[in-house]
């Protein structure tokens, strides 16, 4: 979820799909200045040119293996984990409100990821790179999460769904930023030899948009069955589609031993907490994605107590993946720095949850919807857009928990606050994660400053 959160064209279809655009990223971990001198080079770089994409590359490298070998495994396995999330995000609230517990509660049960993240991601990351076991760590983790889901299922009262809860959460919240981490290194080696290295992630966006599309077939499909099963039997859903996640993790492709981190040689992370312009993005993206906590947790219940059906709910929920989808699309030649994602995705939040509180009527509800493609997706693509420029290469799975932790920290705050400011206000608690959203905007401006030189790194 953002908490986890949640991160979607229709097809991979297109020109160039999901893999000609990759690029090698091998500026990640580059200085300032040479950042600098790689965005001033951008400008001449022909991306209609399609010798340096994977595309030539296969014609002339045919043991690159760039096409479904590597690529649509990580798209499958994106899918997979997604519909698991999409069955949950929207309709976890409802199964623990079908189990007996109240709008505080609830709160409380949905912070718990996000507080199980910030001990869970940095040992499963960390692990990871010093084993130089990425799939590994993402095979074992996913086939836990499964048995975590499946106590949580069987858990009766509050207290044990809680604990049971806190397990699966352990197992599945490392997944995220262990399969970004996993995609890079893999997408960084599918490109031409001799391409110049671009800012941004045009391989990561293609290939993760399948995720969300998963997000839209899952939160719809469970809308459906929501008119047609008993509220506490959606538990089964979430247990289902992560044996498809489980299933999906053992078959990805290994990193090869060129492609993988290399143990011992590797440059400190640590430094990264100590750049001015990483902790504003950390801080901004965590702001803008913690201000989707009350959507999460309540926009469902809200809904069904306004007179939505399962079916129309469902359809909201993916019609806001659609928007994010198109983004993730089109994501590969947008000539935006990570920071102005972050700008643009501060913005959308600040209106969408403003007109949330104004409890608008139920038309006006599918055009706030697609702001999520802007309020989640674009802050989601400029976050990792920054790990993936600012990190080293052999450290990206625990670059990559770095932000997760920070964002989960801020999350599970905001997930216990917002239990307790819908009990109380309702729809007008919506205001308070449009500030939220604000604050986030201000971070981000100075995540701006700092990477153009305004002020100390």
């Amino acid at each position: 979820m953002a908490a986890q959160i949640a991160s979607y064209s229709s097809s991979a279809g297109g020109g160039g799909g999901i893999i000609d655009d990759a690029s090698d990223f091998s500026d990640i971990g580059a200085t300032g200045l040479e950042r600098n001198a790689i965005w001033r080079e951008e400008a001449r770089y022909d991306h209609h040119d399609r010798s340096g994409s994977a595309i030539g590359v296969m014609a002339g490298n045919p043991h690159i293996p760039t096409g479904s070998g590597f690529a649509w495994r990580l798209a499958a396995f994106y899918a997979a984990l997604f519909i698991a999330l999409g069955v949950q995000l929207p309709f976890l609230p409802v199964w623990l409100a079908a189990k007996g517990l109240d709008a505080g509660a609830i709160g409380v049960v949905l912070a718990i990821p996000m507080v199980v993240r910030v001990f869970a991601i940095p040992l499963a990351a960390r692990t990871a790179d010093h084993y130089d076991a990425l799939r590994t760590a993402i095979a074992i983790a996913a086939a836990a999460a499964v048995l975590g889901y499946g106590a949580v299922a069987l858990a009766q009262g509050a207290a044990a769904i809680m604990a049971a809860f806190a397990l699966a959460s352990a197992c599945y919240t490392p997944l995220m930023p262990l399969a970004d981490a996993y995609a890079f290194l893999g997408l960084r080696r599918r490109t031409a030899d001799g391409e110049f290295p671009r800012p941004g992630l045009p391989a990561y966006g293609p290939v993760r948009l399948w995720g969300s599309a998963a997000f839209m077939a899952g939160s719809f499909g469970a809308g459906l069955l929501l008119d047609l099963i008993a509220p506490r039997d959606l538990i089964w859903l979430v247990v289902v589609a992560m044996m498809l996640a489980a299933a999906a993790a053992w078959v990805l492709v290994p990193l090869p031993a060129s492609e993988a981190p290399a143990r011992g040689r590797s440059r400190s992370t640590p430094g990264l907490l100590r750049e001015r312009a990483f902790l504003a993005t950390a801080a901004a993206a965590s702001l803008i994605q913690a201000s989707h906590a009350l959507y999460y947790g309540f926009s469902t219940l809200e809904w069904q107590a306004a007179g939505l059906g399962g079916g129309a709910i469902g359809a909201l929920w993916a019609l806001g993946v659609v928007a994010e989808i198109a983004l993730f699309a089109v994501s590969a030649r947008l000539p935006i720095t990570p920071e102005t994602l972050l700008l643009i995705g501060a913005a959308g939040a600040v209106i969408r949850w403003s007109a949330m509180a104004l409890d608008p009527p139920a038309p006006l509800l599918p055009l706030l919807q697609c702001l999520h493609g802007l309020s989640f997706g674009a802050t989601h693509l400029g976050a990792v857009a920054y790990i993936a420029r600012a990190a080293p290469a052999e450290q990206g799975a625990t670059a990559q928990g770095y932000l997760a932790v920070a964002q989960g920290l801020v999350m599970a705050a905001a997930m216990g606050v917002s239990g307790l400011l819908y009990a109380r206000w309702g729809s007008l608690a919506y205001g308070a994660m449009a500030l939220a959203a604000a604050a986030g905007g201000v971070c981000a401006l100075a995540a701006v400053w700092s990477t153009a030189g305004g002020g100390p790194r």
